[in-house]
C-alpha cells in the first residue's frame, strides 16, 4: 500500500494547479446539474477542506472566491484528508485481492488437515461468489439509503467475521460460512469503494487514486499466491485478516461523500427519484447501461476465475512447479499495477482498457496453444513454457487495466439518481458472470484444455471491440460534465 505515499507529490501539486479550460456537450436537461458544480465543489470543501478545485479549473483560477468576492488561496490541508480515504478504499479492495486467490495456494493445506473431498473443496471456493451476488444486490441501495462510510462499515464488519470463521474452522461448514462472509463482503466492496472515491476526489487526481486503490486487488491476490507458498493456511487467513483491521482504524477518520450529502438532501425536499432498475432501460440511461453491464461482462466472463481459482491445476497440468508460477504472477503484477495507476490520466481509460484485453487475449490464446501441442503430442519441451507465458501475459494484462479500471469507469458515468441501482446491476452482473466461469471451469477443462482457453480468447478478442467502439474516455472531466455528455447522446 505504499503506493499510495508515492502519489502525495502529485496530489498536492495538483490542488496547485490550473489547467485550461475545456468545453463539453451539455444538455438542457442535465443543465442543472452542472450550473450547480460549484456548490457541489463548495461541499466538498467544506467537509473534506478541499477547495473548489474542479470549478476553479474550469474558469481558469487557482482558488475558490470568498465572501467578498477575492480568490482564496487553495488549502493543501485536502492531501492527508484524500490520503485516509484512498486507503480505506485500498484496504478494502487489498482483502478482495486475498480472499479471491485464497483457495488456490490453500487447497493441499484445508484438504489435508479438515479431511474434505474434492467436492467439499470445490463448493467451499464457489460459494464466495454466491456471497458476492449478495452482496451485489444488496449494495446499492444499501449504500444509497445509508451512505458511503456506513456501507464501508458493514463490509469490513462481514470480512472480519470470515476471516476469523475460516481462521478457527474445525470443518467445512464453518470454512463455508467464513467465505460466504467474505464474499458478502467483496461484493459490497466492488461497488461502494469506487463510487466513494469518485464522489470525492478530484477530477485531474481522480484517475491516479482510485486506479491505485482499485489495483489494491491485484496487490492482495499477488501477496496471497507468494506467502500461500510458504505458510499454512491459517496463517495465511491470518495475514488476510490484516487489512481488514486497519480498515476497521481508518473508517473512524473518513468523512461522508458530500455528493451523496447533496443528493439525500435533494430527495427529502423533491420526493421524486429514478433510481429504481426499470427506469435504467430508459433511452438516455441505455447507453450508459450497455456500457456499464458490458465492461462487467468483458472483465468477469474472459476467464479471470479460472486462473485464480485453479491456477495451481494449470500449472501442475502443464508440468510447471506451482510455487515457481505463484512468484512469478507476483512479482510481474507489482511493475504493471505502477505503470497503470502512472499512466490513467495521461492516455485515458479506453486506452489501457483496449491494451489489457488485447493482452488477455493473447495470454489465453497462448495457454490454450499450450494444451493444443500437449494434445497433439507436439513439441513436448516447449509447451510447459508456453503455458507459463500464456498465464503471465494474462495476468499481468489482467493487472495493468481490466482489473480495477471497468469498476472506475461505471463509478464515473452514472448519474448519482440512478447510481444505486446501476451499480446493483452491474455488480450482480459481474458476481454472476464470475460465478459461471468458476462454477464450470472444471467442467470445460476436462472437456477439452485447449478449447477452454481459446473461449475465453474469443471473449477478450470481444472486449477489445466492445470498448473501441462504445466506452466514453472520462478522464479530465468532473462527474457532472461526464453524466451530462453520455445523457445528451441518447437524446
Amino acid at each position: 500500500m505504499c503506493l499510495i505515499c508515492l502519489c502525495l507529490p502529485r496530489l498536492a501539486s495538483c490542488c496547485l494547479s490550473a489547467p485550461s479550460k475545456t468545453q463539453y456537450p451539455i444538455h438542457m436537461e442535465e443543465e442543472q446539474a452542472v450550473v450547480k458544480l460549484p456548490l457541489i465543489e463548495a461541499e466538498c470543501s467544506a467537509r473534506l477542506r478541499i477547495s473548489n478545485i474542479d470549478y476553479d479549473q474550469e474558469n481558469g483560477g487557482v482558488g475558490s472566491l470568498n465572501s467578498a468576492g477575492a480568490r482564496a488561496p487553495v488549502e493543501t490541508r485536502s492531501t492527508p484528508v484524500l490520503f485516509v480515504c484512498t486507503f480505506a478504499a485500498a484496504c478494502a479492495a487489498f482483502t478482495g485481492g486475498c480472499l479471491v486467490s485464497y483457495t488456490s495456494p490453500a487447497e493441499s493445506g484445508i484438504i489435508a488437515d479438515l479431511s474434505l473431498t474434492v467436492t467439499e473443496y470445490s463448493f467451499f471456493g464457489s460459494i464466495m461468489t454466491a456471497g458476492a451476488m449478495i452482496g451485489a444486490v444488496i449494495s446499492g441501495r444499501m449504500t444509497d439509503f445509508i451512505g458511503r462510510r456506513l456501507t464501508l462499515w458493514i463490509l469490513d464488519i462481514f470480512y472480519i467475521v470470515g476471516w476469523l470463521a475460516i481462521i478457527f474452522a474445525e470443518g467445512a461448514w464453518l470454512l463455508d460460512l467464513g467465505r460466504l462472509s467474505l464474499g458478502i463482503g467483496f461484493g459490497l466492496t466492488c461497488y461502494v469503494g469506487p463510487a466513494y472515491l469518485a464522489e470525492i476526489i478530484p477530477k485531474d487526481i481522480r484517475g491516479l487514486l482510485m486506479s491505485i486503490s482499485q489495483s489494491m486487488t491485484g496487490y492482495g491476490a499477488s501477496l496471497t499466491f507468494v506467502i500461500g507458498s510458504f505458510v499454512t493456511w491459517r496463517s495465511l487467513a491470518i495475514i488476510g485478516c490484516i487489512p481488514s483491521l486497519l480498515l476497521l482504524l481508518a473508517l473512524f477518520f473518513i468523512p461522508e461523500s458530500p455528493r451523496w450529502l447533496d443528493y439525500i438532501e435533494n430527495q427529502r425536499l423533491q420526493q421524486n427519484s429514478d433510481d429504481n432498475v426499470l427506469n435504467l432501460f430508459r433511452r438516455k440511461y441505455l447507453h450508459i447501461v450497455i456500457v456499464g453491464v458490458g465492461l462487467m461482462v468483458v472483465q468477469a466472463s474472459g476467464g479471470l476465475y479460472g486462473f485464480m481459482f485453479y491456477m495451481s491445476e494449470i500449472f501442475d497440468s502443464a508440468g510447471i512447479s506451482s510455487t515457481l508460477g505463484f512468484i512469478l504472477v507476483a512479482v510481474l503484477q507489482i511493475p504493471l499495477i505502477v505503470l497503470s495507476a502512472a499512466l490513467i490520466d495521461k492516455f485515458g481509460r479506453r486506452t489501457l482498457l483496449m491494451a489489457s484485453a488485447t493482452g488477455q487475449c493473447l495470454g489465453c490464446l497462448l495457454t490454450g496453444l499450450s494444451y493444443f501441442l500437449q494434445e497433439l503430442d507436439w513439441w513436448k519441451e516447449a509447451s510447459p513454457i508456453l503455458a507459463l507465458i500464456g498465464v503471465l501475459v494474462y495476468m499481468g494484462s489482467y493487472a495493468f487495466g481490466m482489473g480495477g479500471i471497468p469498476w472506475i469507469v461505471v463509478s464515473e458515468i452514472f448519474p448519482i439518481n440512478v447510481k444505486g441501482s446501476a451499480g446493483t446491476l452491474c455488480n450482480l452482473v459481474s458476481s454472476f458472470c464470475s460465478w459461471v466461469v468458476s462454477y464450470t471451469f472444471n467442467y470445460s477443462f476436462s472437456w477439452s484444455p485447449a478449447g477452454t482457453f481459446f473461449i475465453y480468447a474469443g471473449i477478450c478478442g470481444f472486449g477489445v471491440v466492445f470498448i473501441a467502439k462504445l466506452v466514453p474516455e472520462t478522464k479530465g472531466r468532473t462527474l457532472e460534465e461526464i453524466h451530462a455528455s453520455l445523457t445528451r447522446i441518447m437524446q
